[in-house]
């Protein structure tokens, strides 16, 4: 098998869903929620970084990912985490503590 350069192993892409740039339509008031055009709750947290609640093999997660410009397009790129349901109940139980930490270490 042929060796991999550095520029293919840095890509940031993968297959799955291709998601287009989002149209931002505000829901709820917060001005950095809205939704794509694929329906799906997205949050902007900067930096082609976003929180999407997504529908995916029948199943819900929070998708944490950064996404990269494909021709004008936003596609899901490797660097990322979908968590479960319980994943996410277990992550928020444990935002306090992990701010504190956080501030100390600042």
């Amino acid at each position: 098998m042929p060796k991999k350069s550095k520029k293919e192993d840095s890509s940031d892409s993968d297959s799955g869903p291709d998601d287009k740039e989002p149209i931002k339509k505000k829901f709820k008031g917060d001005s950095s929620s809205y939704r794509t055009e694929d329906k799906e709750p997205t949050w902007d947290l900067g930096k082609s970084r976003f929180v999407k609640v997504t529908d995916f093999k029948g199943k819900v997660y929070i998708n944490i990912r950064e996404f990269y410009n494909s021709d004008g397009d936003l596609k899901p790129g490797k660097k990322g985490i979908m968590l479960t349901g319980e994943q996410w109940q277990r992550f928020k139980a444990s935002v306090d503590e992990i701010d504190e930490e956080f501030k100390k270490a600042c």
